[in-house]
């Protein structure tokens, strides 16, 4: 099947991209690494009038260091960050992620923000940021504004950018001394969406885990910070990994999908749970 038929504009300011989104509101869509949107395209899921290329946008590309956080710019690539040594340094959560995002092929192209703008509930990056507390910048005709990733995310493919807006970078904190993060996932094969997969952040003083932060994705439709498990583990040792274990019925109810049913999915979030916490523990 071939796409439907589409103007195209490629862009050479935000400030055109702005004006061209309010001028042609929902019948436009953005075009950055294209790996989701082009996809829908040939299988005539996405019929949009008007593609806007951003591809490039040096502004909205590259990662900076500075001030406690790290600014990752939505154009840049998963290649990029998994190749970053300011990564893995500051945010090593990204750096265990990154390989588990699709295919090579497709991190070498696919973004960063375009992962997180089309808020698939089975991606890596939400919860990744989610996890980190990450802020993201939102810019419009009026402005930019920030919100956070905790309130980014509303639902399937659902988020909080409005009409003519365009997520532009994401904004960071560095995790202090003594934090670790760990990064699991389960997958039919290598490159696959997870069936269930988990974002963890803890700092870890002496054996002990506080400020734990649990992001699953795979179970809904969003990521879905585990509360109830969270506040079984904080400033407990690892070892009580299974109460936090047990706590996740209250925080996920994960309906089934073409290969795995809910129970399934439960059981293998609790399993990722207790490999996290040995990880972030260790």
């Amino acid at each position: 099947m071939k796409a439907p038929a589409f103007a195209y504009v490629r862009a050479r300011s935000l400030a055109e991209v702005l004006d061209l989104l309010q001028k042609h509101g929902d019948r436009a869509r953005l075009l950055a690494g294209g790996q989701s949107l082009i996809a829908t395209l040939n299988m005539r899921l996405s019929a949009p009038e008007l593609l806007i290329d951003i591809s490039r946008l040096r502004e909205l590309s590259g990662i900076k260091v500075g001030n406690g956080r790290v600014r990752i710019g939505a154009l840049t690539t998963h290649a990029e960050i998994e190749r970053s040594a300011e990564i893995a340094k500051h945010l090593p959560l990204l750096a265990q992620a990154a390989p588990h995002i699709a295919h090579a092929a497709i991190r070498n192209v696919g973004t960063f923000g375009g992962s997180l703008a089309l808020a698939d509930p089975a991606a890596e990056w939400p919860a990744c940021c989610v996890a980190l507390d990450a802020r993201f910048t939102l810019a419009g005709k009026r402005g930019t504004r920030q919100v956070r990733a905790r309130e980014f995310f509303k639902g399937l493919y659902s988020t909080a950018l409005r009409p003519a807006e365009v997520l532009t970078q994401v904004d960071i904190p560095i995790p202090g001394p003594g934090y670790r993060s760990a990064f699991v996932e389960l997958a039919r094969r290598r490159g696959d969406y997870a069936i269930v997969g988990l974002a963890a952040l803890a700092k870890n003083a002496r054996g002990a885990l506080s400020d734990v932060r649990l992001a699953f994705f795979g179970v809904g439709a969003a990521p879905v910070l585990a509360k109830s498990a969270m506040a079984a583990i904080d400033g407990k040792p690892a070892s009580s990994g299974a109460a936090a274990a047990k706590a996740l019925d209250k925080d996920l109810d994960p309906g089934p999908d073409l290969y795995s049913s809910a129970a399934t999915k439960m059981q293998l979030a609790r399993v990722l749970t207790g490999r996290a916490l040995a990880t972030l523990a260790a």
